[in-house]
């Protein structure tokens, strides 16, 4: 999966809102396919715990079509001039954690 972070996200949405000229679709995503595994470690990371994952087998009735892999072409957008950098998957679990989960503080 292409994980992105919403404050990344909103920061797109700001960019194109001022850049209207710009209008159109773009794949949204970091550019870096990452895996279900190293999300739940970051997060495990971030609230300061060790690692506890049970592992489930995909469903059989979805195994077929389910898509293993996605990671976002940003081309387009980096074309039209956003060039801020992304969270990286850790940064923005660690962020997500530590700003809102821990602190008992909902979006």
């Amino acid at each position: 999966r292409d994980f992105i972070y919403i404050k990344d996200v909103v920061e797109v949405c700001y960019f194109l809102m001022h850049n209207r000229q710009n209008s159109g679709i773009y794949n949204l995503g970091t550019g870096e396919a990452r895996t279900f595994l190293a999300l739940a470690f970051a997060t495990f990371s971030a609230m300061g715990q060790e690692a506890n994952i049970d592992f489930r087998d995909t469903p059989a009735d979805i195994r077929d079509t389910y898509q293993y892999f996605t990671q976002a072409s940003m081309e387009k957008l980096r074309h039209i001039g956003f060039t801020r950098p992304f969270y990286t998957l850790e940064e923005g679990i660690t962020d997500y954690v530590q700003q809102y989960l821990l602190a008992h503080r909902y979006l």
